[in-house]
């Protein structure tokens, strides 16, 4: 294996995974308190089981990735794939900061929704480089797939919740922190 094969690995892993990092920052704050109080449907899985399910994605996009920048960025769809997977890692990322960080589950589902698409997209175009990189994301696609129903789920059964600062942080729309939500209203913006 080469020394440039290393790096590659290295970095492909180190992106993936401070994208990870980002969304376990914002997920473990919220999880012990806000998202413990929030009503939850009956296909929620027990906490336990993120973690791993994450980890294990998170290297299976990894290794995607590496796949397809192997193959060259001078190659026809290299940089193009490799964008839009830069896209999704972001949305990606960006899924834990609005659900958990400003805790608002209307403002996760738009995001996963596009999120389920750029990864929909980015199968589509690694499949064209690389057949294993593309088949690596699919159980990716499959985790967001049910990650969407859940927090569509969640952002239903919570959606006129009270704002209090130890219960769900949900404004009538979902969208807005409920300080952000009253100034809103106080200028005669409906939600």
């Amino acid at each position: 294996m080469s020394g440039s094969s290393v790096l590659k690995r290295l970095a492909t892993l180190a992106v993936v995974l401070s994208a990870g990092g980002i969304a376990a920052l914002a997920t473990t704050r919220a999880t012990p308190t806000w998202y413990q109080t929030l009503k939850k449907p009956w296909f929620d899985p027990p906490e336990w089981l993120f973690g791993p399910a994450w980890m294990t994605l998170y290297l299976l996009m990894a290794v995607a990735a590496f796949l397809v920048w192997k193959q060259g960025i001078g190659m026809p769809g290299v940089k193009l794939a490799l964008a839009v997977f830069l896209v999704q890692l972001v949305l990606n990322a960006l899924w834990s900061v609005f659900f958990f960080g400003l805790r608002s589950p209307l403002a996760g589902l738009v995001d996963i929704i596009v999120l389920w698409l750029a990864i929909l997209a980015t199968i589509i175009l690694f499949l064209r480089i690389s057949v294993p990189a593309g088949v690596l994301l699919l159980p990716y696609l499959g985790w967001v797939s049910f990650a969407a129903a859940l927090n569509a789920a969640i952002h239903v059964l919570n959606r006129w919740e009270g704002s209090g600062r130890d219960g769900p942080h949900l404004s009538p729309a979902g969208l807005y922190p409920p300080a952000t939500s009253s100034k809103i209203r106080n200028l005669g913006v409906i939600l």
